[in-house]
Protein backbone atom coordinates (compact mmCIF):
# COMPACT_ATOMS: atom_id res chain seq x y z
CA UNK A 1 0.00 0.00 0.00
CA UNK A 2 0.88 3.62 -0.61
CA UNK A 3 0.62 5.24 2.88
CA UNK A 4 0.96 8.84 4.05
CA UNK A 5 2.37 9.62 7.33
CA UNK A 6 1.21 12.55 9.24
CA UNK A 7 5.04 13.20 11.22
CA UNK A 8 4.64 16.03 13.86
CA UNK A 9 8.51 15.26 14.15
CA UNK A 10 8.41 12.92 17.47
CA UNK A 11 8.89 9.59 18.06
CA UNK A 12 5.46 8.61 17.88
CA UNK A 13 4.68 9.34 13.99
CA UNK A 14 8.20 8.54 13.65
CA UNK A 15 8.18 5.11 14.65
CA UNK A 16 4.96 4.46 12.71
CA UNK A 17 6.73 5.40 9.58
CA UNK A 18 9.42 2.91 10.41
CA UNK A 19 6.96 0.20 11.19
CA UNK A 20 4.72 0.76 7.91
CA UNK A 21 7.87 0.76 5.58
CA UNK A 22 9.77 -2.29 7.07
CA UNK A 23 5.76 -4.03 6.61
CA UNK A 24 6.75 -3.50 3.15
CA UNK A 25 4.38 -0.37 2.53
CA UNK A 26 5.23 2.90 0.16
CA UNK A 27 5.78 5.63 2.68
CA UNK A 28 5.77 9.28 1.93
CA UNK A 29 6.10 11.94 4.82
CA UNK A 30 4.51 15.34 5.21
CA UNK A 31 4.65 17.81 8.14
CA UNK A 32 2.32 20.86 8.78
CA UNK A 33 4.08 23.73 9.71
CA UNK A 34 2.11 25.41 12.17
CA UNK A 35 4.08 28.53 13.01
CA UNK A 36 6.48 30.52 11.27
CA UNK A 37 9.92 28.79 11.13
CA UNK A 38 11.76 32.24 11.47
CA UNK A 39 10.33 32.31 14.85
CA UNK A 40 11.29 31.01 18.11
CA UNK A 41 8.40 28.25 19.11
CA UNK A 42 7.37 27.06 22.73
CA UNK A 43 9.20 24.58 24.05
CA UNK A 44 7.42 21.04 23.76
CA UNK A 45 5.08 22.25 20.90
CA UNK A 46 4.68 20.49 17.63
CA UNK A 47 4.90 20.94 14.10
CA UNK A 48 7.45 23.97 13.83
CA UNK A 49 11.07 24.86 13.34
CA UNK A 50 13.19 21.17 15.04
CA UNK A 51 9.89 19.04 14.72
CA UNK A 52 10.38 19.61 10.98
CA UNK A 53 13.81 19.08 10.72
CA UNK A 54 13.65 15.85 12.89
CA UNK A 55 10.79 14.62 11.02
CA UNK A 56 12.88 15.26 7.44
CA UNK A 57 15.84 13.41 8.95
CA UNK A 58 13.67 10.37 9.77
CA UNK A 59 12.65 10.14 6.46
CA UNK A 60 15.91 10.65 5.23
CA UNK A 61 17.57 7.70 7.13
CA UNK A 62 14.81 5.57 6.46
CA UNK A 63 14.94 7.20 2.16
CA UNK A 64 11.45 7.92 1.41
CA UNK A 65 10.14 11.35 0.75
CA UNK A 66 9.03 13.88 2.97
CA UNK A 67 6.81 16.90 2.32
CA UNK A 68 6.08 20.03 4.37
CA UNK A 69 2.76 21.77 4.10
CA UNK A 70 2.12 25.58 5.54
CA UNK A 71 -0.34 25.12 7.25
CA UNK A 72 -0.09 28.41 9.54
CA UNK A 73 -2.94 30.41 8.46
CA UNK A 74 -5.35 27.71 8.36
CA UNK A 75 -4.21 26.62 12.49
CA UNK A 76 -4.07 30.29 13.71
CA UNK A 77 -8.29 30.52 12.47
CA UNK A 78 -9.16 27.15 12.67
CA UNK A 79 -7.59 26.61 16.24
CA UNK A 80 -6.32 29.82 17.98
CA UNK A 81 -9.03 31.95 16.92
CA UNK A 82 -11.38 29.48 17.96
CA UNK A 83 -10.30 28.35 21.16
CA UNK A 84 -10.24 32.52 22.32
CA UNK A 85 -13.47 32.94 21.25
CA UNK A 86 -14.57 30.26 23.01
CA UNK A 87 -13.24 31.49 26.25
CA UNK A 88 -14.81 34.69 25.38
CA UNK A 89 -18.79 33.35 25.12
CA UNK A 90 -17.43 31.13 28.73
CA UNK A 91 -16.78 27.90 27.26
CA UNK A 92 -14.25 25.55 28.00
CA UNK A 93 -12.66 24.77 24.30
CA UNK A 94 -10.94 21.64 23.13
CA UNK A 95 -7.92 23.28 20.99
CA UNK A 96 -6.46 19.36 20.03
CA UNK A 97 -10.00 18.46 18.58
CA UNK A 98 -10.36 21.52 16.72
CA UNK A 99 -6.69 21.10 15.57
CA UNK A 100 -7.38 17.54 14.32
CA UNK A 101 -10.90 18.29 12.15
CA UNK A 102 -9.33 21.95 10.96
CA UNK A 103 -6.69 21.49 10.24
CA UNK A 104 -4.34 17.96 10.28
CA UNK A 105 -7.82 15.80 8.83
CA UNK A 106 -8.33 18.48 6.73
CA UNK A 107 -4.99 19.21 4.84
CA UNK A 108 -3.09 16.04 5.30
CA UNK A 109 -6.60 14.14 3.97
CA UNK A 110 -6.18 15.90 1.26
CA UNK A 111 -2.69 15.34 -0.02
CA UNK A 112 -2.88 11.83 0.98
CA UNK A 113 -5.81 11.23 -1.88
CA UNK A 114 -3.94 13.79 -4.56
CA UNK A 115 -1.10 11.88 -4.32
CA UNK A 116 -3.33 8.77 -4.67
CA UNK A 117 -1.98 7.16 -1.39
CA UNK A 118 -4.51 4.23 0.11
CA UNK A 119 -4.40 5.06 3.34
CA UNK A 120 -3.00 7.63 5.91
CA UNK A 121 -1.49 6.65 9.56
CA UNK A 122 -0.95 8.47 12.22
CA UNK A 123 0.50 8.25 15.61
CA UNK A 124 -2.52 8.58 17.93
CA UNK A 125 -3.05 6.02 20.76
CA UNK A 126 -6.44 5.21 19.39
CA UNK A 127 -7.14 1.54 17.40
CA UNK A 128 -9.21 1.48 13.83
CA UNK A 129 -10.57 -2.21 13.86
CA UNK A 130 -12.94 -3.81 11.18
CA UNK A 131 -16.12 -5.19 12.38
CA UNK A 132 -19.50 -6.49 11.24
CA UNK A 133 -20.27 -2.46 9.67
CA UNK A 134 -17.30 -1.13 8.65
CA UNK A 135 -14.38 0.34 10.44
CA UNK A 136 -14.76 1.09 14.25
CA UNK A 137 -12.97 3.53 16.60
CA UNK A 138 -11.53 2.14 20.06
CA UNK A 139 -9.54 3.20 22.82
CA UNK A 140 -6.07 1.67 22.83
CA UNK A 141 -4.18 -0.91 24.49
CA UNK A 142 -2.31 1.43 25.90
CA UNK A 143 -5.31 3.05 29.01
CA UNK A 144 -2.40 5.21 30.05
CA UNK A 145 -1.83 7.09 26.51
CA UNK A 146 -5.64 7.02 25.54
CA UNK A 147 -6.22 9.81 23.04
CA UNK A 148 -9.70 8.55 21.72
CA UNK A 149 -11.32 11.37 23.54
CA UNK A 150 -9.57 14.06 21.47
CA UNK A 151 -10.64 11.91 17.79
CA UNK A 152 -14.52 12.03 18.55
CA UNK A 153 -15.06 14.08 15.55
CA UNK A 154 -13.57 11.55 13.10
CA UNK A 155 -16.20 11.27 10.69
CA UNK A 156 -17.08 7.27 9.04
CA UNK A 157 -15.11 8.47 5.87
CA UNK A 158 -11.91 9.23 7.28
CA UNK A 159 -12.02 6.67 9.80
CA UNK A 160 -12.35 4.63 6.62
CA UNK A 161 -8.96 5.87 5.42
CA UNK A 162 -7.25 6.29 8.67
CA UNK A 163 -4.92 4.08 10.37
CA UNK A 164 -3.27 4.19 13.91
CA UNK A 165 -0.23 1.37 14.17
CA UNK A 166 0.84 2.45 17.28
CA UNK A 167 -3.10 1.66 19.13
CA UNK A 168 -2.05 -1.69 19.88
CA UNK A 169 1.51 -1.20 21.31
CA UNK A 170 1.24 -1.57 25.15
CA UNK A 171 3.20 1.28 26.36
CA UNK A 172 5.55 4.39 25.24
CA UNK A 173 8.41 2.48 26.72
CA UNK A 174 7.51 -0.31 23.87
CA UNK A 175 7.23 2.73 21.00
CA UNK A 176 11.01 4.17 22.36
CA UNK A 177 12.15 0.86 21.90
CA UNK A 178 11.60 -0.04 18.87
CA UNK A 179 12.81 4.08 17.74
CA UNK A 180 16.01 3.01 18.73
CA UNK A 181 16.18 -0.63 17.31
CA UNK A 182 15.33 1.15 14.06
CA UNK A 183 18.10 4.24 14.74
CA UNK A 184 16.17 7.29 15.11
CA UNK A 185 17.03 10.34 16.32
CA UNK A 186 14.36 11.29 18.23
CA UNK A 187 14.14 7.56 20.30
CA UNK A 188 14.79 9.81 23.33
CA UNK A 189 13.06 12.90 22.29
CA UNK A 190 10.23 14.38 25.04
CA UNK A 191 6.36 14.44 23.92
CA UNK A 192 4.70 17.14 22.92
CA UNK A 193 2.68 19.04 25.55
CA UNK A 194 -1.14 20.43 25.04
CA UNK A 195 -1.06 24.21 24.26
CA UNK A 196 1.30 24.04 21.96
CA UNK A 197 0.42 27.40 20.67
CA UNK A 198 0.45 28.91 23.88
CA UNK A 199 4.23 30.60 24.67
CA UNK A 200 4.34 30.77 28.20
CA UNK A 201 2.40 28.17 29.45
CA UNK A 202 -1.01 30.30 30.09
CA UNK A 203 -3.65 30.77 27.89
CA UNK A 204 -4.68 33.64 29.64
CA UNK A 205 -2.62 36.23 27.86
CA UNK A 206 -3.90 35.00 24.79
CA UNK A 207 -7.64 34.98 25.32
CA UNK A 208 -6.70 38.58 26.70
CA UNK A 209 -4.36 39.50 23.54
CA UNK A 210 -7.14 38.49 20.94
CA UNK A 211 -10.12 40.05 23.46
CA UNK A 212 -9.17 42.91 25.08
CA UNK A 213 -12.70 43.74 26.27
CA UNK A 214 -12.75 40.75 28.52
CA UNK A 215 -9.65 41.92 30.43
CA UNK A 216 -9.40 43.23 33.72
CA UNK A 217 -11.13 43.13 37.47
CA UNK A 218 -15.00 42.06 37.81
CA UNK A 219 -17.62 40.61 40.19
CA UNK A 220 -18.07 37.60 41.76
CA UNK A 221 -21.59 36.87 42.60
CA UNK A 222 -23.64 33.99 43.71
CA UNK A 223 -26.89 32.71 42.10
CA UNK A 224 -29.33 35.44 43.04
CA UNK A 225 -26.70 38.03 41.77
CA UNK A 226 -25.18 39.17 44.90
CA UNK A 227 -21.85 40.57 45.04
CA UNK A 228 -19.79 38.40 47.01
CA UNK A 229 -15.99 39.01 45.61
CA UNK A 230 -14.02 40.18 43.28
CA UNK A 231 -11.33 38.51 40.95
CA UNK A 232 -8.83 39.65 38.73
CA UNK A 233 -9.76 38.59 34.81
CA UNK A 234 -12.72 36.75 34.20
CA UNK A 235 -10.37 34.36 31.75
CA UNK A 236 -9.16 32.63 34.81
CA UNK A 237 -12.23 30.84 35.38
CA UNK A 238 -14.18 27.75 34.04
CA UNK A 239 -17.18 25.80 35.39
CA UNK A 240 -16.70 23.41 38.35
CA UNK A 241 -13.42 25.03 39.66
CA UNK A 242 -12.98 25.94 43.51
CA UNK A 243 -9.63 27.68 43.29
CA UNK A 244 -9.27 31.75 43.06
CA UNK A 245 -12.33 32.42 44.54
CA UNK A 246 -10.77 33.93 47.77
CA UNK A 247 -13.15 34.62 50.78
CA UNK A 248 -16.17 33.46 48.40
CA UNK A 249 -14.46 30.25 48.32
CA UNK A 250 -17.07 29.57 51.09
CA UNK A 251 -20.18 30.85 51.83
CA UNK A 252 -22.88 30.06 54.69
CA UNK A 253 -20.78 27.34 55.45
CA UNK A 254 -21.02 25.42 52.07
CA UNK A 255 -18.25 24.86 50.04
CA UNK A 256 -18.57 27.70 46.50
CA UNK A 257 -17.43 26.21 43.09
CA UNK A 258 -17.82 28.28 39.71
CA UNK A 259 -21.20 27.56 37.84
CA UNK A 260 -21.25 30.45 35.35
CA UNK A 261 -18.68 32.48 33.76
CA UNK A 262 -20.22 35.75 32.01
CA UNK A 263 -17.49 37.34 30.12
CA UNK A 264 -19.17 40.17 28.61
CA UNK A 265 -20.14 40.97 32.00
CA UNK A 266 -17.21 40.26 33.20
CA UNK A 267 -19.09 38.28 36.06
CA UNK A 268 -18.03 34.93 37.19
CA UNK A 269 -21.06 32.85 38.98
CA UNK A 270 -20.65 30.54 41.99
CA UNK A 271 -23.01 28.19 43.91
CA UNK A 272 -22.92 25.68 46.56
CA UNK A 273 -21.07 22.57 45.10
CA UNK A 274 -23.93 20.24 46.59
CA UNK A 275 -26.38 21.75 44.38
CA UNK A 276 -24.16 22.67 41.08
CA UNK A 277 -24.74 19.28 39.14
CA UNK A 278 -26.99 17.94 36.23
CA UNK A 279 -28.65 14.87 35.16
CA UNK A 280 -29.15 16.22 31.47
CA UNK A 281 -27.78 18.07 29.20
CA UNK A 282 -27.11 19.25 25.65
CA UNK A 283 -24.70 18.65 22.84
CA UNK A 284 -23.76 20.18 20.06
CA UNK A 285 -22.01 19.42 16.29
CA UNK A 286 -22.56 15.75 17.24
CA UNK A 287 -20.60 13.52 15.18
CA UNK A 288 -22.21 9.61 15.27
CA UNK A 289 -20.13 6.78 14.45
CA UNK A 290 -23.20 4.34 14.45
CA UNK A 291 -26.41 4.83 13.37
CA UNK A 292 -28.18 6.66 16.12
CA UNK A 293 -31.21 4.24 17.27
CA UNK A 294 -34.34 6.49 17.38
CA UNK A 295 -35.10 5.32 21.31
CA UNK A 296 -31.72 6.34 21.91
CA UNK A 297 -28.49 4.71 23.53
CA UNK A 298 -27.86 2.90 26.58
CA UNK A 299 -24.08 4.14 27.13
CA UNK A 300 -21.74 5.34 28.92
CA UNK A 301 -20.07 8.74 28.30
CA UNK A 302 -16.99 10.69 28.96
CA UNK A 303 -17.37 14.72 29.46
CA UNK A 304 -13.36 15.81 30.40
CA UNK A 305 -10.03 13.91 28.94
CA UNK A 306 -9.11 12.56 32.50
CA UNK A 307 -12.22 10.88 33.85
CA UNK A 308 -14.39 7.63 34.48
CA UNK A 309 -17.28 7.45 31.77
CA UNK A 310 -20.74 7.47 33.36
CA UNK A 311 -23.39 5.58 32.55
CA UNK A 312 -26.49 7.68 30.41
CA UNK A 313 -28.61 7.57 27.90
CA UNK A 314 -28.13 9.52 24.69
CA UNK A 315 -31.05 10.84 22.53
CA UNK A 316 -30.35 12.05 19.35
CA UNK A 317 -32.19 15.29 18.31
CA UNK A 318 -32.49 17.92 15.33
CA UNK A 319 -30.02 19.90 17.52
CA UNK A 320 -27.36 16.98 18.18
CA UNK A 321 -28.14 14.82 21.08
CA UNK A 322 -29.52 15.19 24.84
CA UNK A 323 -27.84 13.28 27.22
CA UNK A 324 -29.56 11.84 30.72
CA UNK A 325 -27.17 11.32 33.43
CA UNK A 326 -27.10 8.02 35.91
CA UNK A 327 -25.92 10.30 38.54
CA UNK A 328 -25.76 13.79 38.15
CA UNK A 329 -22.33 15.47 37.30
CA UNK A 330 -20.93 18.85 36.46
CA UNK A 331 -20.04 19.75 33.11
CA UNK A 332 -18.20 22.49 31.46
CA UNK A 333 -20.03 23.98 28.70
CA UNK A 334 -17.64 23.12 25.35
CA UNK A 335 -16.18 20.94 26.82
CA UNK A 336 -16.51 17.13 24.64
CA UNK A 337 -18.94 14.64 26.07
CA UNK A 338 -17.90 11.16 23.91
CA UNK A 339 -20.03 8.32 24.11
CA UNK A 340 -18.95 5.58 24.38
CA UNK A 341 -19.82 1.61 24.12
CA UNK A 342 -16.98 -0.77 26.42
CA UNK A 343 -13.88 0.82 24.30
CA UNK A 344 -15.96 1.99 21.39
CA UNK A 345 -16.28 5.38 20.65
CA UNK A 346 -19.87 5.66 19.26
CA UNK A 347 -20.15 9.30 18.42
CA UNK A 348 -20.10 12.42 20.66
CA UNK A 349 -20.15 16.35 20.42
CA UNK A 350 -19.85 19.41 22.09
CA UNK A 351 -21.57 20.65 25.35
CA UNK A 352 -23.73 23.60 25.01
CA UNK A 353 -23.81 26.56 27.57
CA UNK A 354 -26.72 26.70 29.25
CA UNK A 355 -28.90 29.87 31.06
CA UNK A 356 -28.24 27.96 34.51
CA UNK A 357 -25.45 25.28 35.24
CA UNK A 358 -27.73 24.17 38.28
CA UNK A 359 -30.88 20.85 37.57
CA UNK A 360 -31.31 18.23 39.94
CA UNK A 361 -31.58 14.74 38.93
CA UNK A 362 -34.90 14.05 37.65
CA UNK A 363 -37.12 10.86 37.73
CA UNK A 364 -38.07 10.86 34.73
CA UNK A 365 -34.21 11.19 33.22
CA UNK A 366 -33.18 8.30 36.28
CA UNK A 367 -36.35 6.19 34.62
CA UNK A 368 -35.12 6.35 30.85
CA UNK A 369 -31.99 4.98 32.12
CA UNK A 370 -33.12 2.02 34.56
CA UNK A 371 -35.77 1.19 31.78
CA UNK A 372 -33.16 -0.16 29.27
Amino acid sequence: MRILVAMSGGVDSSVVAARLQAEGHEVIGATLQLYDSRGAAKKGACCAGQDIRDARAVADRLGFPHYVIDAERRFKDSVIERFADAYAAGETPVPCVACNQGVKFTDLLGLAKEIGADAMATGHYVRRVEGPNGAELHRPVDEARDQSWFLFATTREQLDFLRFPLGDMPDKAAVREEAERFGLVVAGKPDSQDLCFVSDGSYVDLVEKMHPEMAGPGEIVDSSGRVVGQHEGVMRFTVGQSKRLGNAARLDGERQMVVGVEPGRKRVVIGPRSGSFVSTLSVRDVNWLVDAPPEGLVCRVQMRAREEPRAARVMATPEGATVLLEEPAMPAPGQACVFYDGSRILGGGFIRRTETQSDPLTDAGAEAISAA
